[in-house]
Protein backbone atom coordinates (compact mmCIF):
# COMPACT_ATOMS: atom_id res chain seq x y z
CA UNK A 1 0.00 0.00 0.00
CA UNK A 2 2.80 2.31 0.80
CA UNK A 3 4.59 2.21 -2.54
CA UNK A 4 1.31 2.28 -4.29
CA UNK A 5 0.34 5.61 -2.26
CA UNK A 6 3.87 6.91 -2.99
CA UNK A 7 3.71 5.87 -6.58
CA UNK A 8 0.49 8.41 -6.83
CA UNK A 9 1.65 11.16 -5.26
CA UNK A 10 5.21 11.09 -7.53
CA UNK A 11 2.34 11.50 -10.30
CA UNK A 12 0.69 14.29 -8.33
CA UNK A 13 3.75 16.27 -8.41
CA UNK A 14 3.39 17.19 -12.31
CA UNK A 15 -0.21 18.00 -11.76
CA UNK A 16 0.56 20.38 -8.82
CA UNK A 17 3.08 22.36 -10.79
CA UNK A 18 0.71 22.65 -14.30
CA UNK A 19 -2.07 23.77 -11.85
CA UNK A 20 0.23 26.12 -10.70
CA UNK A 21 1.51 27.81 -13.95
CA UNK A 22 -1.75 27.75 -14.91
CA UNK A 23 -3.51 29.66 -12.21
CA UNK A 24 -0.67 32.21 -11.69
CA UNK A 25 -0.34 32.75 -15.65
CA UNK A 26 -4.18 33.23 -16.34
CA UNK A 27 -4.51 35.62 -13.36
CA UNK A 28 -2.30 37.72 -14.57
CA UNK A 29 -3.95 37.81 -18.39
CA UNK A 30 -7.50 38.94 -16.61
CA UNK A 31 -8.14 42.69 -17.37
CA UNK A 32 -7.71 45.30 -14.56
CA UNK A 33 -4.94 46.41 -12.17
CA UNK A 34 -5.32 45.55 -8.36
CA UNK A 35 -2.03 48.25 -8.22
CA UNK A 36 -4.57 50.73 -9.01
CA UNK A 37 -7.16 49.80 -6.71
CA UNK A 38 -5.10 50.14 -3.90
CA UNK A 39 -3.20 53.61 -4.97
CA UNK A 40 -6.85 54.84 -4.21
CA UNK A 41 -8.86 57.55 -6.23
CA UNK A 42 -6.05 59.80 -6.81
CA UNK A 43 -3.75 57.43 -8.02
CA UNK A 44 -1.01 59.60 -6.86
CA UNK A 45 2.40 58.06 -9.73
CA UNK A 46 4.69 57.73 -6.50
CA UNK A 47 2.40 55.64 -4.84
CA UNK A 48 1.31 53.46 -8.11
CA UNK A 49 5.52 52.76 -8.60
CA UNK A 50 6.14 51.99 -4.83
CA UNK A 51 3.39 49.29 -4.97
CA UNK A 52 4.64 47.86 -7.93
CA UNK A 53 8.29 47.65 -6.75
CA UNK A 54 6.89 46.20 -3.21
CA UNK A 55 5.07 43.67 -5.22
CA UNK A 56 7.60 42.70 -8.27
CA UNK A 57 4.50 43.72 -10.48
CA UNK A 58 7.13 45.04 -12.75
CA UNK A 59 9.22 41.93 -13.24
CA UNK A 60 8.85 39.60 -15.88
CA UNK A 61 6.04 36.96 -15.20
CA UNK A 62 7.98 34.07 -15.37
CA UNK A 63 10.64 35.95 -12.10
CA UNK A 64 7.06 36.59 -10.85
CA UNK A 65 5.93 32.94 -10.94
CA UNK A 66 9.80 31.53 -9.97
CA UNK A 67 9.30 33.80 -6.80
CA UNK A 68 5.85 32.66 -5.76
CA UNK A 69 6.65 29.20 -6.58
CA UNK A 70 9.53 29.07 -4.32
CA UNK A 71 8.04 31.56 -1.54
CA UNK A 72 4.90 28.59 -2.25
CA UNK A 73 7.71 25.48 -1.44
CA UNK A 74 8.50 27.43 2.08
CA UNK A 75 4.96 27.56 2.66
CA UNK A 76 4.59 31.16 2.17
CA UNK A 77 2.04 32.07 0.02
CA UNK A 78 2.38 35.40 0.15
CA UNK A 79 0.19 38.53 1.47
CA UNK A 80 -2.84 39.81 0.48
CA UNK A 81 -2.99 42.97 -1.41
CA UNK A 82 -6.08 44.09 0.01
CA UNK A 83 -5.60 43.02 3.58
CA UNK A 84 -2.34 42.72 4.10
CA UNK A 85 -2.73 39.50 5.67
CA UNK A 86 -0.86 36.16 5.32
CA UNK A 87 -2.83 34.02 2.72
CA UNK A 88 -1.89 31.22 3.91
CA UNK A 89 -3.58 32.79 7.35
CA UNK A 90 -6.53 33.52 5.46
CA UNK A 91 -6.88 30.62 4.28
CA UNK A 92 -6.17 28.66 7.90
CA UNK A 93 -8.95 30.88 9.29
CA UNK A 94 -11.58 30.07 6.73
CA UNK A 95 -10.89 26.20 5.61
CA UNK A 96 -12.11 24.89 8.83
CA UNK A 97 -15.15 26.32 8.79
CA UNK A 98 -16.11 24.87 4.81
CA UNK A 99 -14.71 21.80 6.15
CA UNK A 100 -17.38 21.40 8.93
CA UNK A 101 -19.90 22.39 6.39
CA UNK A 102 -18.69 20.10 3.32
CA UNK A 103 -18.31 16.78 5.69
CA UNK A 104 -21.46 17.39 7.71
CA UNK A 105 -23.21 17.98 4.17
CA UNK A 106 -21.52 14.64 2.54
CA UNK A 107 -22.68 12.63 6.03
CA UNK A 108 -26.35 13.38 5.16
CA UNK A 109 -25.72 12.84 1.37
CA UNK A 110 -24.43 9.14 2.30
CA UNK A 111 -26.95 8.52 4.75
CA UNK A 112 -30.12 9.61 2.53
CA UNK A 113 -28.06 8.37 -0.89
CA UNK A 114 -26.80 5.19 -0.50
CA UNK A 115 -29.34 3.56 1.25
CA UNK A 116 -31.86 4.79 -1.65
CA UNK A 117 -30.01 4.31 -4.81
CA UNK A 118 -29.78 0.22 -3.24
CA UNK A 119 -33.34 0.27 -2.45
CA UNK A 120 -34.22 1.31 -5.65
CA UNK A 121 -32.39 -1.25 -7.30
CA UNK A 122 -33.54 -3.89 -5.36
CA UNK A 123 -37.14 -2.48 -6.24
CA UNK A 124 -36.58 -1.51 -10.02
CA UNK A 125 -39.74 -1.07 -11.55
CA UNK A 126 -41.71 -0.66 -8.66
CA UNK A 127 -43.47 2.43 -7.17
CA UNK A 128 -40.57 2.39 -4.73
CA UNK A 129 -38.20 2.54 -7.24
CA UNK A 130 -40.72 5.56 -9.22
CA UNK A 131 -40.73 7.29 -6.41
CA UNK A 132 -36.63 7.33 -5.47
CA UNK A 133 -36.25 8.58 -8.81
CA UNK A 134 -38.60 11.35 -8.56
CA UNK A 135 -37.17 12.61 -5.28
CA UNK A 136 -33.95 12.43 -6.96
CA UNK A 137 -34.47 14.37 -9.84
CA UNK A 138 -36.17 16.95 -7.71
CA UNK A 139 -33.38 16.96 -5.29
CA UNK A 140 -31.16 17.50 -8.59
CA UNK A 141 -33.54 20.46 -9.81
CA UNK A 142 -34.12 22.35 -6.64
CA UNK A 143 -31.47 25.68 -6.56
CA UNK A 144 -29.80 25.50 -3.27
CA UNK A 145 -30.99 29.05 -2.42
CA UNK A 146 -34.36 28.68 -2.72
CA UNK A 147 -34.63 25.65 -0.77
CA UNK A 148 -31.92 27.64 2.03
CA UNK A 149 -34.07 30.60 2.16
CA UNK A 150 -37.50 28.39 2.56
CA UNK A 151 -36.09 26.75 5.36
CA UNK A 152 -35.18 29.76 7.29
CA UNK A 153 -38.57 31.05 6.68
CA UNK A 154 -39.85 28.14 8.08
CA UNK A 155 -37.48 26.36 10.22
CA UNK A 156 -35.89 29.20 11.75
CA UNK A 157 -38.76 31.91 11.69
CA UNK A 158 -41.87 30.15 12.04
CA UNK A 159 -40.67 27.11 13.86
CA UNK A 160 -37.44 28.39 15.98
CA UNK A 161 -36.07 25.23 15.71
CA UNK A 162 -32.59 26.35 14.98
CA UNK A 163 -30.48 29.52 14.33
CA UNK A 164 -30.96 31.47 11.30
CA UNK A 165 -27.65 31.82 10.38
CA UNK A 166 -24.22 32.61 11.42
CA UNK A 167 -21.30 30.47 12.17
CA UNK A 168 -19.68 29.06 15.45
CA UNK A 169 -16.34 27.47 15.68
CA UNK A 170 -17.18 23.70 16.38
CA UNK A 171 -14.18 23.85 19.05
CA UNK A 172 -16.33 26.75 21.34
CA UNK A 173 -19.29 24.96 21.41
CA UNK A 174 -19.98 21.38 19.66
CA UNK A 175 -23.57 20.76 19.99
CA UNK A 176 -23.98 24.67 18.82
CA UNK A 177 -22.05 24.53 16.22
CA UNK A 178 -23.59 21.69 14.76
CA UNK A 179 -27.35 23.08 14.93
CA UNK A 180 -26.35 26.30 13.35
CA UNK A 181 -24.62 23.89 10.54
CA UNK A 182 -27.32 21.60 10.03
CA UNK A 183 -29.44 23.95 7.94
CA UNK A 184 -26.87 24.59 5.15
CA UNK A 185 -25.74 21.25 5.75
CA UNK A 186 -28.61 19.81 4.70
CA UNK A 187 -28.96 22.28 1.69
CA UNK A 188 -25.87 21.07 0.51
CA UNK A 189 -26.62 17.60 1.12
CA UNK A 190 -29.65 16.82 -0.31
CA UNK A 191 -28.52 17.90 -3.80
CA UNK A 192 -25.45 15.49 -3.24
CA UNK A 193 -27.89 12.47 -1.90
CA UNK A 194 -29.68 13.29 -5.56
CA UNK A 195 -26.22 12.34 -7.49
CA UNK A 196 -25.29 9.55 -4.95
CA UNK A 197 -28.67 7.91 -5.40
CA UNK A 198 -28.70 7.74 -8.93
CA UNK A 199 -25.00 6.56 -9.07
CA UNK A 200 -25.42 4.04 -6.74
CA UNK A 201 -28.88 2.77 -8.28
CA UNK A 202 -27.17 2.53 -11.20
CA UNK A 203 -24.02 0.63 -10.33
CA UNK A 204 -26.07 -1.67 -7.73
CA UNK A 205 -28.19 -2.67 -11.11
CA UNK A 206 -25.01 -3.87 -12.69
CA UNK A 207 -23.90 -5.29 -10.11
CA UNK A 208 -27.08 -7.19 -9.24
CA UNK A 209 -26.74 -8.95 -12.53
CA UNK A 210 -23.54 -10.55 -11.98
CA UNK A 211 -22.69 -14.23 -11.82
CA UNK A 212 -21.14 -14.15 -7.89
CA UNK A 213 -24.74 -12.63 -6.81
CA UNK A 214 -26.65 -15.38 -8.42
CA UNK A 215 -23.96 -17.65 -6.70
CA UNK A 216 -24.46 -16.15 -3.30
CA UNK A 217 -28.14 -16.15 -3.89
CA UNK A 218 -28.11 -19.89 -5.27
CA UNK A 219 -26.00 -20.52 -1.61
CA UNK A 220 -29.34 -19.67 0.15
CA UNK A 221 -27.58 -16.87 1.98
CA UNK A 222 -30.15 -14.52 2.99
CA UNK A 223 -30.89 -11.80 0.46
CA UNK A 224 -29.59 -8.47 2.97
CA UNK A 225 -26.43 -10.30 2.74
CA UNK A 226 -26.52 -10.82 -0.10
CA UNK A 227 -27.18 -6.89 -1.09
CA UNK A 228 -24.63 -5.83 1.49
CA UNK A 229 -21.81 -7.66 1.51
CA UNK A 230 -21.83 -9.19 -1.80
CA UNK A 231 -23.38 -6.47 -4.13
CA UNK A 232 -22.83 -3.03 -2.49
CA UNK A 233 -19.47 -3.47 -1.63
CA UNK A 234 -18.36 -4.05 -5.51
CA UNK A 235 -21.05 -1.22 -6.34
CA UNK A 236 -19.59 1.11 -3.59
CA UNK A 237 -16.06 1.15 -6.01
CA UNK A 238 -17.49 4.28 -8.34
CA UNK A 239 -19.35 5.43 -6.03
CA UNK A 240 -16.32 5.92 -4.11
CA UNK A 241 -15.37 8.34 -6.56
CA UNK A 242 -18.23 10.65 -7.02
CA UNK A 243 -17.98 10.89 -3.49
CA UNK A 244 -14.57 12.37 -3.55
CA UNK A 245 -15.48 14.87 -6.44
CA UNK A 246 -18.16 15.80 -4.29
CA UNK A 247 -16.19 16.79 -1.43
CA UNK A 248 -13.66 18.41 -3.60
CA UNK A 249 -16.32 20.62 -5.05
CA UNK A 250 -17.57 21.35 -1.92
CA UNK A 251 -13.89 22.41 -0.21
CA UNK A 252 -14.02 24.80 -3.25
CA UNK A 253 -16.54 26.65 -1.60
CA UNK A 254 -20.09 26.23 -1.27
CA UNK A 255 -20.90 30.16 -2.39
CA UNK A 256 -24.27 30.68 -2.30
CA UNK A 257 -24.90 28.66 0.40
CA UNK A 258 -22.29 30.07 2.58
CA UNK A 259 -23.91 33.74 1.68
CA UNK A 260 -27.63 32.68 2.38
CA UNK A 261 -26.78 31.58 5.84
CA UNK A 262 -24.03 34.17 6.53
CA UNK A 263 -21.03 31.39 6.70
CA UNK A 264 -17.74 33.09 6.58
CA UNK A 265 -16.57 29.68 4.72
CA UNK A 266 -13.81 29.61 1.87
CA UNK A 267 -16.45 30.29 -1.05
CA UNK A 268 -16.60 33.86 0.11
CA UNK A 269 -12.87 34.20 0.63
CA UNK A 270 -13.08 33.15 -3.31
CA UNK A 271 -15.52 35.59 -4.16
CA UNK A 272 -14.14 38.44 -2.74
CA UNK A 273 -10.61 37.48 -3.73
CA UNK A 274 -11.96 37.44 -7.13
CA UNK A 275 -13.62 41.17 -7.29
CA UNK A 276 -11.07 42.83 -5.41
CA UNK A 277 -8.16 41.50 -7.68
CA UNK A 278 -6.24 40.04 -4.85
CA UNK A 279 -3.96 37.94 -7.03
CA UNK A 280 -1.79 36.54 -3.82
CA UNK A 281 -5.51 35.04 -1.99
CA UNK A 282 -6.37 33.73 -5.79
CA UNK A 283 -3.26 32.17 -6.32
CA UNK A 284 -3.16 30.27 -2.98
CA UNK A 285 -7.10 29.70 -2.67
CA UNK A 286 -7.12 27.59 -6.11
CA UNK A 287 -3.48 25.88 -5.49
CA UNK A 288 -4.86 24.90 -2.26
CA UNK A 289 -7.88 23.56 -3.97
CA UNK A 290 -5.92 21.84 -6.39
CA UNK A 291 -3.94 19.89 -4.05
CA UNK A 292 -7.33 19.06 -2.15
CA UNK A 293 -8.61 16.76 -5.28
CA UNK A 294 -5.64 15.44 -6.04
CA UNK A 295 -5.31 13.96 -2.19
CA UNK A 296 -8.87 13.16 -2.85
CA UNK A 297 -8.36 11.06 -5.85
CA UNK A 298 -5.08 9.62 -4.39
CA UNK A 299 -8.11 8.40 -1.10
CA UNK A 300 -9.98 7.46 -3.59
CA UNK A 301 -7.50 5.06 -5.43
CA UNK A 302 -6.49 3.94 -1.65
CA UNK A 303 -10.30 3.40 -1.03
CA UNK A 304 -10.65 1.19 -4.36
CA UNK A 305 -7.95 -1.51 -2.95
CA UNK A 306 -9.61 -1.71 0.43
CA UNK A 307 -13.06 -2.32 -1.24
CA UNK A 308 -11.85 -5.04 -3.89
CA UNK A 309 -8.27 -6.11 -3.15
CA UNK A 310 -8.23 -7.92 -6.75
CA UNK A 311 -7.93 -4.40 -8.66
CA UNK A 312 -4.77 -3.28 -9.98
CA UNK A 313 -2.07 -1.06 -8.89
CA UNK A 314 -2.36 0.55 -12.38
Amino acid sequence: MLAFLGRRILIAIPTVFLISVFVFTLQHLLPGDPILVMAGEERDPEIIAALREKYRMNDPITVQYLAWAGNALQGDLGISLRTQQPVLELIAEKLPVTIQLAVMALIIAILIGIPAGVLSAYKKGTWIDWLANIIALSGLSVPNFWLGIMLILLVSVRLGWLPASGYLPLSEDPLQSIRVMVMPAFVLGTALAATLMRHTRSAMLSVLKSDYVRTARAKGLREGVVLVKHALRNALVPVVTVITLLFGELLAGAVLTEQIFTIPGFGKLVVDAVFNRDYAVVQGIVLCTGIAFIAMNILADAAYRVLNPRMSDQ
